[in-house]
């Protein structure tokens, strides 16, 4: 006899309220141009695979390095850091999750952009962690000074997602004048595509934080890699969250694959270049065809037509094989984001649209 339980009668109240993040669409029934989770469309550095292979030995029996001594070291000498400075984690949306738990309080909100990586009022959600939402301007603008002041701490995405617009140096160096007693993190996963990172500026503000990720200009999605830098007072406020958590979060061959990625600047160089000639080649190619293109400086662009209705557009590219990220939201309901793709990818999409339309 079948027993009928409520699904959710032994799970938290906390979990009972969550209402998960969304990740764009990983198709198994039939081959996509796949256009909708941001990935590099270039494989990884012909170092990365070989470093993969070369470390997949009997040493696989032993727990990783927990501190990622190697890697650190890595990432602090291409940025021009100490290995204090730097935080390696299981991909850029691990580090986020444990910043929310290191430098943001239930009580005291925070602030965020009202268009932005809808990951954040997740983890607001789970942490138990108010937020004050701060619109954008008619252009899809950070508005900056409206980041001032905020008591609580201050987090965006610079280029912002997921309209691709990125914010001046100057820009975030005001929020983090006008913020001196609360943390400001800098979510950086799109930065190799245009702008300035704020590296630059740690040494000057000590309650800067950057998170940066191996999966978009460094081929990694696959392998789940990014890390953190930041004076070293955030640093260890960051690893006593981890080592509360899961003290060996990342793998040997993660470790010596993101050494290879982090050393092979050639290879780096060739394929971010190369995305970012094809995005304005296919912007140049939207706006004629009547697309408003936000100004973008991420490996994606944010498009809309005032004759086609976004949604619409959106099932007749899935209907003809091409997937894009759809949001339904207000204020962008009318917008579809587009992940650069090859050269060839991007051509067959701005047929099939070029038909659609």
């Amino acid at each position: 006899m079948e027993v009928y339980v409520n699904k959710d009668k032994y799970w938290s109240e906390r979990v009972k309220n969550l209402e998960p993040y969304i990740p764009g669409e990983q198709p198994k029934d039939k081959k996509y141009i796949k256009l909708n989770t941001n990935e590099n469309p270039y494989p990884p550095s012909p170092k990365v695979f070989e470093a993969i292979v070369n470390s997949a030995d009997e040493c696989l029996r032993l727990y990783p390095d927990p501190e990622c001594t190697e890697l650190r070291k890595a990432i602090a000498s291409y940025h021009n850091l100490n290995e204090k400075q730097v935080f390696p984690g299981n991909g850029s949306d691990e580090i986020l999750a444990f910043s929310f738990m290191a430098f943001f309080n239930p009580g005291n909100p925070i602030a965020f952009p009202e268009t932005t990586y809808s990951f954040y009022p997740v983890y607001c959600n789970m942490f138990n962690i108010h937020y004050n939402l701060i619109p954008l301007d008619d252009e899809y603008s950070i508005e900056v000074d409206k980041f001032f002041n905020q008591k609580g701490g201050v987090i965006f995405p610079n280029p912002n997602a997921p309209t691709g617009k990125v914010l001046p140096l100057q820009a975030i160096r005001d929020i983090l004048i006008h913020n001196n007693e609360s943390t400001v993190i800098i979510d950086e996963a799109y930065i190799d595509f245009g702008g300035d990172s704020a590296v630059s500026l740690i040494d000057g503000f000590p309650n800067l934080l950057i998170i940066q990720t191996f999966s978009k200009s460094r081929s990694l999605a696959g392998l789940r890699l990014g890390f953190a830098m930041g004076n070293e007072n955030l640093i260890e406020a960051l690893n006593r969250v981890k080592n509360s958590i899961n003290s060996y979060t990342i793998d040997r061959l993660a470790i010596k694959a993101g050494i290879e990625a982090i050393k092979d600047e050639v290879w780096f160089q060739s394929t971010r270049q190369k995305i970012i000639a094809t995005r304005e080649r296919v912007v140049a190619s939207l706006k004629a065809m009547g697309f408003k293109v936000i100004n973008s400086e991420a490996n994606f662009i944010f498009i809309t037509h005032q004759k086609c209705n976004a949604e619409n557009l959106f099932k007749s590219l899935k209907k003809m094989g091409v997937l894009v990220r759809y949001f339904r939201k207000p204020g962008i309901d009318n917008y579809l984001r587009v992940s650069i793709g090859t050269d060839e990818e991007m051509d067959k999409f701005l047929d099939i649209i070029s038909q659609i339309i």
